[in-house]
């Protein structure tokens, strides 16, 4: 098991990246979020990366976002839904995230915006793209994504503050770069075409692999797992 003194040198190095990689796309650090994903380690080690200072932490399954979030009352952690969440576990969830990564579906949307409205909540997510066009990945496809926002637009509990992709599981370095690029295109594009209507602020691509990449090509927010329990 990684020891918590190694997740902290761990995290030290990937800030110490991500401000580098901001830096060479002409940004300031703080303008890139770190989002430790913990999906794969339990409470206790979970607990080690917020001592460590993560307070962005994100799961993949909505049942150990609960269980981790009951385990670790820390007031300033902000939590990350990045999988896929199915409408049965909407109104459990729905009070405990920050930002909910992967609005994939406009049935979600629905059931979001009424379970939101019978807890009293605003709910702040990205719509997620599939700018890959894999078919084991969720998220709509970049024809898709106006039309869907516009409907999404209409929710008044929720408030989409950006978009969230993945590059394909095959893609090659270039490719990879070629997504994210596609991306940001599509981001700026939209922001254009809807103008004052909404603002996509946030764009949260990469992961372990190449957040680097993706910060050069614009991603306001990383989703960093396996890198930060190397031992």
């Amino acid at each position: 098991m990684v020891s918590a003194k190694r997740i902290k040198e761990n995290l030290e190095q990937i800030n110490a990246r991500v401000a580098e990689a901001a830096e060479r796309g002409g940004r300031r650090p703080d303008q890139v979020r770190l989002v430790a994903v913990c999906k794969y380690v339990d409470a206790e080690i979970t607990q080690s990366v917020v001592n460590s200072g993560a307070l962005d932490i994100g799961e993949n399954r909505p049942q150990q976002l609960w269980q981790k979030a009951e385990r670790i009352k820390v007031p300033a952690v902000n939590w990350h839904l990045i999988g896929q969440l199915q409408t049965n576990k909407v109104k459990r969830t729905l009070p405990l995230i920050t930002l909910l990564h992967s609005l994939d579906r406009l049935k979600l949307a629905r059931i979001i915006e009424q379970q939101a409205s019978q807890v009293g909540v605003c709910v702040d997510a990205l719509v997620q793209v599939n700018i890959s066009g894999d078919e084991s990945k969720s998220g709509f496809q970049c024809s898709e994504v106006e039309s869907a926002l516009e409907q999404i637009m209409e929710c008044q509990h929720i408030k989409v503050k950006g978009l969230m992709a993945m590059a394909g599981l095959d893609s090659d370095i270039p490719s990879a770069r070629r997504e994210f690029e596609s991306m940001r295109r599509l981001q700026d594009r939209l922001q254009a075409k809807l103008g004052d209507q909404i603002t996509l602020s946030e764009l949260s691509m990469g992961m372990s692999r190449d957040y680097e990449m993706a910060i050069e090509e614009g991603a306001t927010i990383v989703r960093v797992g396996s890198e930060i329990f190397r031992e």
